[in-house]
Parts: structure tokens; C-alpha cells; sequence
């Protein structure tokens, strides 16, 4: 054993990882951006959520990623923790068939896969071309690069020292599962883990014993992707990834005590030592999922006692625009209604949550930015939708109302952009430490007050109709307009006087600004509650 040897393996190693990046790439660009709607949507149920996870990590070619997409999605609120689940049991099974494709020793077909998949990549015109030829690049890189470490590690065949740690981990299965876990954390692939042990099986390297407690150890190892992805994430998306630990982790434990039955087992299925790895590698996984699938609701509830804690998950996109109902316009008002409300209610709590970071309060920023992007996908959602009304027969009244909508949402729009920019100056605030007079923060604070309670009161007027809720708002423009203008007079006193730090006097006439804004969309909501 030398340094070259080393050196080449390594070198296919990463030949065998870059094809199989390129190949993933290559099936998600013919296929467009289906596999992350596949998970968006073919999750319904524990069974399907299982079927997706198989579909887009075979697809992609890595279970990791379709795991840590399982994190960002349930980040988002788009996929619940049992959902994900289901996924990550799917993915687990999926990312076998990397390992079923090395057993088949194609070597020979390497580099004539690389010559087509380079002709199509070259020569396709379409996207669609250019997607399998990389699928073809990357599927020949895969196959040279496994060549290239089997080649590199033959001389492991006679090597003492090696052989000593392989019949060592085959004694003490605890330390095979921990050189899985170490190598696999490292290459941050178990495909690439099973994938090597296939070929170093094919190469007469390693046997089927020698080989099972490295694979139960790369299932765990292949967590650790997850895993640090969810740091700094939401308590659910934490759950997830605690959830592919786990699950992995039990699954390595339950076979630990069956691995010499295990071993005859996969023995049984093929006569071929390399086909057995891939075979026990597919095995387990199957089984794990099969054991553990009936009682994903319990095995999420533990989860949750792990990682105890409650988190209000923001709900992702329109919740009361019903496609079906278009088709009936008064019905279809009517849910519109209920949508604006929502937006509405959503951009006082962030209206809110933005004046408070700015007094120096903790707050959960994550769920602001989240109630921030859930309020312009219902403002695109609602226009989408009332354009889709107005094409059916629609009564004046509703057609009126279906106007003031848009108004309405254009307005809360901007209500949830100024929330926004309160937090940015806060930020900028915090950051280079300015100061603030306590007269200055005092105004600041008396302004705030009023806005926040124009916005609510202008709510409250348009949930219930109110015309005189809606008429004392905008009796309050001339008022906010005039408070402004007299804190602007005040402001530029103080800074003559040197009482202000001219840095904070920008970010106080920048506050006074969006408040004054806000209000005055507070007020054009008012007026479309008295013009309804």
C-alpha cells in the first residue's frame, strides 16, 4: 500500500461521485422540475409519500439530497412531518439501485457511454438531449470511476493490515458500522460507500460478512447531510432530520443481532458476491421500511417528545380559493373575501412583529420572512383567481366588490413591504449601534401606536363591514400626515441642537416615512370599505 494507490483510489472515488452528481443532474434536466413537484404533491398519504421518495432519489441518485429537500420543505410549511417520513423511508429504498447498477460490472460499457453521452451534449439542440447526454456522461463516469478504485485497491487482497480490520469489523460488527458511519460522513454519500464495497466484492477485496456492518454504518453516516442542514431551521424541519437519524439508526440496531442470518439470506440471492452486497444493501432497506411504515404516526409522536416544543407553521399559499367554485361567482366571492382577511390578518401580525424588533424585542424572524412570502403568494393567488371569475357571468355587485379586492390586496401588499423595511432598519440600527434620543424614541413609539391601530381598525371595518370604523380612519389621514411632518420639524431642531446622532436622524425620518405610508394604506382600504 502506497501513496499512489491512495492517490488513484480517491481519484475514482471522485470520478464515481462527479458521475453520479452529473447523471442526477442530467434526469432532472430532462425532466424538468417535475421531482420537486413530485414531492409537493404526491405526498398524500404514508404510501405515496414512500412511492415519491423512491421515485426522485432514484432519479437523483442521492438520498441525502431528496432528505435535506425534505427539510427545506418542511421549512416552508409545504410537507408535514409524517409526509416526510414516508419520503425519507422511500429515499432510503431508492438510493439502493446506485449499488444494483455497480453489481452489473459494466466497465466495458464506461467509455462508450461517455463518447455518446459527449456527442448528444455537444451536438443535442434541445434541453431534453442535453439532459441524457449527461445522464449517458455521467453514467460512464460512474462506472470508470469504480474501475479505477477496483484497479487501485487490488493489492488490499494481500494487504495484512487491512484484512486484520475487515475480520475485526466482521467479529465486532460495532466497529464495521463505525468505519461505515466515518467513511460514508466523509465521502457524505452511502452510495459511493456500497458502491466501492460491490466492487472490491467483484474484485475478490472483501466478502459478503466483511461488508453488511460497513453498509448498516453507512445508513447512519448518510444522515449527517440532513442533519446539518436543519441547523438553523424550524422545530419541524429539525424533527425531519432527527427522523432520518433515527430511522436509519434503528434500523442498523434491529439487524445488529440477525447479521449471520442476514448473511445467509442475501447469500441465497445470487451466486455472485457483488450481486449479495447489493442484494443485503436493498434488503435491509425494504425491510426497515416495511417494519416501520404502519406506525409512522407513533414513530412521528416520538419524535416530537424528543424535540419537544410548539411551533405555529405558517400555511403555504391561498387557503380558500377553491379552482371548483369558479364557476360560480358568487360563491367564488366570497371565498376571495376570506382569502383578503387572511392576508390582512397575516400583514398585522408582521406589521406588528416589525415594530417590536425595531424597539429591540426578540421576535421569530423566521416566521416573518415566512408570513412575508405567504402574504405575496396569496396577493398572486387572488389576482390570479379573480381573473379567472371575471371570465364567467358575473352581477355588477360582485364585479365591484372582485375590484375593491385587488385594491384591497395591493394595498396590504405594500402594508407588508413597509414591515419589511422597518425590520432592515432595524437591522442597520442594531448593527452600527446608533443611538436614539428619548424624546426621539418616545415620538417614534407615539406614531407606531397610531398606526398599528389605523391598520386594525381598518380590518376590523372591512371584516365586518363598518362603515363608521372605516369613516374614523380616514378622518385620521390629515392627522398621521400632520404628525409627520411635525416629527420631521422636531427632528431637524434636535439635530441643529446636537441633541441627534445624524446617522439615527436618517433611520428616524426613514421610520417616520413608512409609518406615514402605512397609514395612508390603512386609509385607501377604509375608503374601499365605505365606496362597498
Amino acid at each position: 500500500m502506497n501513496a499512489e494507490m491512495v492517490l488513484t483510489a480517491f481519484g475514482g472515488v471522485g470520478l464515481f461521485l462527479y458521475g453520479m452528481f452529473r447523471m442526477g443532474e442530467g434526469l432532472q434536466k430532462a425532466a424538468g422540475d417535475r421531482m420537486r413537484r413530485i414531492l409537493e404533491t404526491l405526498t398524500v398519504n404514508r404510501f405515496a409519500s414512500v412511492a415519491a421518495g423512491m421515485v426522485v432519489t432514484a432519479v437523483i441518485q442521492s438520498s441525502a439530497a431528496t432528505t435535506v429537500m425534505c427539510v427545506s420543505f418542511v421549512n416552508a410549511g409545504l410537507m408535514g412531518l409524517e409526509q416526510a417520513i414516508g419520503v425519507i423511508m422511500g429515499a432510503n429504498i431508492g438510493t439502493t439501485i446506485t449499488a444494483q447498477l455497480v453489481a452489473f460490472s459494466l466497465e466495458r460499457v464506461a467509455l462508450p457511454a461517455i463518447a455518446i453521452g459527449m456527442v448528444m451534449r455537444l451536438a443535442g439542440r434541445r434541453k431534453t438531449a442535453k439532459g441524457f447526454g449527461d445522464v449517458l456522461l455521467g453514467f460512464g463516469m460512474l462506472f470508470l470511476g469504480m474501475s479505477i478504485v477496483g484497479d487501485a485497491l487490488e493489492p488490499l487482497r494481500t494487504y495484512q493490515p487491512f484484512l486484520d480490520l475487515m475480520l475485526l469489523g466482521r467479529k465486532n460488527p460495532l466497529i464495521g458500522i463505525l468505519v461505515g458511519i466515518v467513511v460514508t460522513t466523509l465521502l457524505q454519500s452511502s452510495s459511493a460507500v456500497t458502491g466501492l464495497l460491490v466492487t472490491m466484492a467483484s474484485r475478490g477485496i472483501v466478502t459478503l460478512g466483511m461488508a453488511l456492518p460497513i453498509i448498516l454504518g453507512s445508513n447512519i453516516g448518510t444522515t449527517s447531510t440532513a442533519l446539518v442542514s436543519s441547523i438553523g431551521t424550524s422545530l419541524t424541519a429539525r424533527r425531519t432530520a432527527l427522523a432520518h437519524f433515527l430511522f436509519n439508526a434503528f434500523g442498523s440496531i434491529v439487524f445488529v443481532p440477525f447479521l449471520t442470518p442476514f448473511e445467509k439470506l442475501a447469500a441465497t440471492t445470487s451466486a455472485d458476491m457483488a450481486r449479495q452486497i447489493a442484494n443485503a444493501h436493498s434488503i435491509f432497506n425494504i425491510t426497515v421500511t416495511v417494519l416501520l411504515l404502519p406506525v409512522i404516526p407513533q414513530f412521528a409522536a416520538l419524535i416530537c417528545r424528543l424535540l419537544k416544543g410548539d411551533e405555529s407553521i405558517v400555511e403555504r399559499g391561498p387557503k380558500y380559493l377553491d379552482a371548483r367554485l369558479v364557476s360560480t361567482p358568487f360563491m367564488a366571492v366570497m371565498q376571495t373575501k376570506k382569502e383578503v382577511l387572511r392576508m390582512a390578518k397575516l400583514c398585522i401580525e408582521n406589521l406588528e412583529t416589525a415594530i417590536s424588533i425595531f424597539l429591540g424585542e426578540k421576535r421569530d424572524r423566521r416566521r416573518f420572512d415566512d408570513i412575508e412570502d405567504v402574504i405575496d403568494e396569496i396577493e398572486e393567488a387572488i389576482s390570479y383567481y379573480v381573473a379567472k371569475i371575471s371570465q364567467h357571468d358575473v352581477s355588477d355587485k360582485d364585479a365591484k366588490v372582485l375590484t375593491s379586492v385587488i385594491n384591497i390586496c395591493a394595498d396590504l401588499e405594500r402594508i407588508g413591504d413597509h414591515a419589511v423595511s422597518i425590520v432592515e432598519l432595524a437591522d442597520y440600527s442594531f448593527e452600527h449601534q446608533l443611538p436614539f434620543s428619548e424624546e426621539g424614541i418616545k415620538e417614534l413609539e407615539d406614531m407606531m401606536g397610531k398606526v398599528l391601530e389605523a391598520v386594525r381598525v381598518a380590518v376590523e371595518a372591512l371584516e365586518t363591514g363598518d362603515k363608521a370604523k372605516a369613516s374614523s380612519i380616514v378622518a385620521m389621514d390629515d392627522i398621521l400626515d400632520d404628525m409627520e411632518r411635525e416629527l420631521r420639524a422636531k427632528h431637524i431642531r434636535r439635530l441643529n441642537q446636537g441633541i441627534c446622532y445624524p446617522a439615527s436622524g436618517v433611520v428616524y425620518l426613514d421610520m417616520i416615512s413608512h409609518l406615514e405610508r402605512i397609514g395612508d394604506h390603512a386609509v385607501n382600504i377604509a375608503e374601499q370599505v365605505l365606496a362597498a
